[in-house]
C-alpha cells in the first residue's frame, strides 16, 4: 500500500535507486493541495477508519498583495462547492461509487509530476465545515465560516434586504405601512385643528344694538320678570289687611321692603281687605335714582269687593345677571285703570252663510258630538271626527261642563263655492261653522260658551276636522261705561282726560293692546 506522506509518493518517487533526485520540486501549497484531493476521493466509508486531519498549514507570509487574498478565497468557495458537490453524488451513487472514486484516485497521483505546477483549489470537508478542507485550503486559502442560526444579513450601502435574510423584506413593509400611516394621522389632525380654527374665526358675532332699537323693542338688562313676580307678592300683602293679622302682615311687608318704606303700606289700621289676584300689567319706568337698577312697575290688582285698581311699585334689583338682591326701594302709589278704546266693526258683507248646511249639522252631527266631547268619549267622538282630526277635537272637556244645548250655527261658504245656489260641495271640502253652546257648569248654572269648528265633506257624510274657542263680535263699539272725551272748543274743567301711561311696553317689545287698538 502506498503512502502518500512518504518520499515515494512524492514527485519524483518513481525514479530508479542510485539516481540523483531532481532538482525541481512542488511547493508545499502545490503538494498540500493534491494530498487534500487525494484523500477527498479516497474518503473512508461506513466502517472504515478515519484518516488523521492534515498537519496545520503554514503561516502565510504578510507580503501577499490584495488580489492574491481575492484568488485564494475565491479557490476556496469553488473548493466547497465541489466538495459539496461531490458529497451530494456519493450519496445518489451509493457505496460502490465511493469504491470507484478511491480507486481511480491513485493513477492520479503518479501523474500529477507531469502536471502545471498550479496549485488546485482544496476542497471542503465533508464531514464538517471547518474540518480538513480548512487545512487543505493551503495558507491562502480562507473559507467563509458558517453563520450561526439568529445571526442575520447585512446589506451593502444602497442595497436592500435580501428575501432570504431574517424577516429583511417583511421589516422593511412594515416600517413602510408605519410612516404611511403616521403621516395620514398627522395629515388628519392637522386638518381638524385648522378646521376648528377657521369656524371659530368665521362664527357669526353677536350684532350690537343702539339705544334706538333698545327703545323700540323694550330690551334692558333689568330682570323685569322676578321684578315683577317680587312686586306682585308685595302688592297682595299690601292690598289684604284686618286688624286681627296686623301683626302678622307687618312682619311679612317687612321682608319685602327697604328701611325707610311703611311698614304698614298705607293702611290706617281700621277696615277690612283681601286682594284675590295681582298681576303685572306690562308697564315698567325707570327709577332714575338707581339707573339700570331699579323700575317702576305697574301691578293690576282684584279685591274680593270686586274692585279692580293698578298699584305703581318701585323696585331695587342689585345683581342684574342673576336677579338677586330685590328691594321695594319705596311707597307704592294707586292709579286709574288704562281708558279703553273703540273696537272696529267687522265687515259680515262679503261673507256667504250657507243656511241649510247649518241647520243640517245642528241636528245630525254637533250635538251628538258636543255630547260625546263633553265627557272625553273617545269611542262616541271616532263616530264624528275625521280621519287625521285635531288632539283638541278628539279629547274633550272632562266632565267640567255638561248638557250641552246648541243655540246657534253658521256655515260659511267657501270662496271657491260661493254663487252658486243650491251650494254644491265636493268630497274633502272644507267648511268653517261658528256655533255657540250652552252648557250646564257644575253648580247647575246656564254657562254659554262660542266655538269655531272646521267640518270636512267625505263619501260619508260631514265629520268634524278641529275645534276652536272664542267668536269675534261682529257688532264693536263701546261698552255700556264708555267714557267720552270733551270737544277740543269746550270749556276747560280742569279734570284730567284718561290716557295711556307713557312708558307702556309689554315684556315681549310689542305694544299692549290697548295701544294697538287705539292705533287702529
Amino acid at each position: 500500500m502506498t503512502d502518500h506522506n512518504s518520499s515515494a509518493g512524492a514527485v519524483g518517487g518513481g525514479q530508479p535507486a542510485g539516481q540523483p533526485q531532481q532538482p525541481w520540486q512542488l511547493s508545499p501549497e502545490a503538494a498540500r493541495a493534491q494530498v487534500a484531493a487525494a484523500w477527498v476521493r479516497g474518503a473512508p466509508q461506513a466502517g472504515q477508519a478515519v484518516v488523521p486531519a492534515l498537519p496545520p498549514r503554514e503561516s502565510r507570509p504578510t507580503t501577499e498583495s490584495k488580489k492574491e487574498k481575492r484568488e485564494q478565497a475565491r479557490a476556496a468557495r469553488k473548493a466547497a462547492y465541489e466538495a459539496k458537490k461531490a458529497a451530494k453524488e456519493r450519496r445518489q451513487r451509493g457505496g460502490t461509487a465511493a469504491a470507484n472514486s478511491g480507486r481511480a484516485g491513485r493513477p492520479a497521483q503518479t501523474a500529477a509530476p507531469a502536471q502545471d505546477p498550479v496549485p488546485a483549489p482544496a476542497p471542503a470537508s465533508v464531514t464538517t465545515a471547518e474540518g480538513p478542507a480548512a487545512g487543505a485550503s493551503g495558507q491562502g486559502a480562507k473559507t467563509a465560516p458558517r453563520k450561526p442560526s439568529g445571526d442575520f444579513d447585512v446589506p451593502r450601502p444602497g442595497r436592500r434586504l435580501t428575501a432570504g435574510g431574517s424577516g429583511g423584506r417583511r421589516t422593511h413593509v412594515g416600517l413602510r405601512a408605519a410612516l404611511l400611516i403616521t403621516t395620514g394621522l398627522f395629515a388628519l389632525g392637522s386638518c381638524g385643528v385648522t378646521g376648528l380654527l377657521i369656524g371659530k374665526s368665521s362664527g357669526a358675532g353677536t350684532a350690537g344694538l343702539d339705544a334706538g332699537d333698545v327703545a323700540r323693542y323694550g330690551l334692558t338688562e333689568f330682570p323685569t320678570q322676578q321684578a315683577a313676580a317680587f312686586a306682585e307678592q308685595y302688592a297682595t300683602s299690601c292690598l289684604t289687611y284686618s286688624p286681627e293679622t296686623a301683626s302678622e302682615r307687618r312682619a311679612a311687608l317687612a321682608r319685602y321692603t327697604s328701611s325707610g318704606v311703611d311698614p304698614e303700606c298705607g293702611w290706617s289700621g281700621e277696615g277690612t281687605l283681601k286682594a284675590l289676584t295681582a298681576t303685572w300689567d306690562g308697564t315698567s319706568e325707570d327709577l332714575p335714582e338707581y339707573g339700570t337698577h331699579g323700575r317702576y312697575l305697574g301691578i293690576q290688582v282684584r279685591t274680593d269687593d270686586g274692585g279692580l285698581t293698578t298699584l305703581t311699585v318701585p323696585v331695587y334689583v342689585k345683581n342684574l345677571t342673576t336677579g338677586e338682591g330685590i328691594r321695594v326701594a319705596g311707597d307704592i302709589g294707586e292709579m286709574p285703570m288704562p281708558p279703553r278704546s273703540d273696537v272696529p266693526e267687522v265687515d259680515r258683507d262679503s261673507e256667504t252663510v250657507d243656511t241649510a248646511l247649518g241647520q243640517q249639522l245642528q241636528q245630525t252631527l254637533l250635538l251628538g258630538y258636543f255630547e260625546a266631547w263633553a265627557k272625553s268619549d273617545r269611542t262616541t267622538l271616532a263616530r264624528f271626527t275625521a280621519q287625521g282630526a285635531t288632539l283638541a277635537a278628539t279629547t274633550g272637556l272632562s266632565g267640567r261642563l255638561s248638557e250641552p244645548q246648541v243655540n246657534d250655527v253658521v256655515a260659511l261658504v267657501p270662496k271657491g263655492v260661493q254663487g252658486s245656489a243650491p251650494h254644491s260641495y265636493k268630497t274633502g271640502q272644507a267648511v268653517q261653522l261658528r256655533v255657540v253652546i250652552d252648557w250646564t257648569d257644575p253648580e247647575g248654572d246656564t254657562a254659554r260658551r262660542a266655538y269655531r269648528i272646521t267640518v270636512v265633506n267625505t263619501a260619508q257624510g260631514w265629520f268634524i276636522k278641529d275645534i276652536r274657542g272664542g267668536l269675534l263680535d261682529s257688532q264693536g263699539g263701546r261698552g255700556d261705561d264708555e267714557q267720552t272725551e270733551p270737544p277740543g272748543d269746550g270749556p276747560d274743567t280742569g279734570e284730567p282726560i284718561p290716557s295711556a301711561p307713557a312708558a307702556s311696553s309689554s315684556p315681549s317689545g310689542r305694544p299692549s293692546p290697548d295701544e294697538g287698538s287705539a292705533a287702529n
